[in-house]
């Protein structure tokens, strides 16, 4: 195993206030993560530094091999992948799926003078038959539907064949058909051997999909729990976490929770 990120007695403050603190965790090569928790628990901002887009107030993230805050970030981030709502909405909505996927390649969010090789066209266009998306190549992103639209969103991600693939509630906002086919192929990639890590922000144990392996429960800005799904993904767990009675149950490798309070 090797380690691709660490977080040692991190802590990050604004306006005064603790967003997070005292946080210790580290993420080996062949572990999927899930991040778990309240409204509030600081879940955003970890994952935002594992992105490298923010810096910790105290304390050390180092993360394939670099330390934030005395490397280069320039050279960082290409080699992580991130998905989220807010990525989205940085896209044109007159983009082409493809270009959306293709543009990756730049880290640019929009087509324009830069040019591609064939391979990356061709690495584009194998990324959307993957997840489902060839038929769509030359749609518009703006016309299609919340669930083809985080689709494209991980496929551009995973473009760039990174090291670490960051998920920012991909299944939010979708209905239950389209949350099911999401997370079927988010499970499919992450059971691959060829799959980079992954760690995936969710507030739902329902979307979690069944290739991951290690889960991070947090609340008030610090970690509850850490460490492999079937130990600490458990009622007595999440009723702590969340400050009320929820009974966890798994069915053919996917959980689910519900409230247990009696009625």
């Amino acid at each position: 195993m090797t380690l691709v990120a660490e977080f040692r007695d991190v802590a990050v403050i604004r306006d005064g206030n603790a967003i997070l603190s005292g946080v210790n965790w580290s993420v080996q090569d062949d572990e999927r993560w899930v991040i778990i928790g309240p409204n509030g628990a600081g879940k955003t901002t970890l994952l935002q530094m594992l992105a490298a887009q923010e810096h910790p107030t105290d304390g050390v993230v180092t993360i394939l091999g670099e330390r934030l805050g005395q490397g280069d970030l320039f050279e960082l981030r290409p080699r992580i992948g991130f998905a989220s709502t807010a990525m989205a909405r940085r896209i044109p909505a007159n983009e082409s799926v493809l270009d959306v996927v293709l543009t990756a390649a730049w880290a640019v969010t929009g087509r324009w003078n830069e040019e591609y090789d064939d391979v990356d066209v061709k690495r584009a266009k194998r990324v959307l038959r993957e997840w489902k998306l060839d038929h769509l190549e030359e749609r518009t992103f703006g016309t299609l539907s919340d669930g083809e639209q985080k689709r494209t969103m991980i496929a551009r991600a995973i473009m760039t064949d990174p090291e670490i693939l960051l998920l920012d509630e991909p299944a939010a906002s979708l209905d239950l058909g389209a949350r099911e086919e999401l997370v079927d192929l988010l499970g499919e990639f992450a059971s691959s051997d060829m799959a980079p890590v992954i760690v995936m922000v969710t507030h739902h144990v329902e979307e979690i999909p069944a290739g991951f392996t290690h889960v991070l429960v947090m609340s008030q800005g610090r970690i509850h729990a850490a460490g492999p799904i079937a130990d600490v993904l458990t009622s007595s767990v999440l009723t702590e976490a969340f400050g009320l009675p929820l009974t966890v149950t798994k069915s053919d490798g996917r959980y689910s929770a519900r409230g247990s309070r009696s009625v």
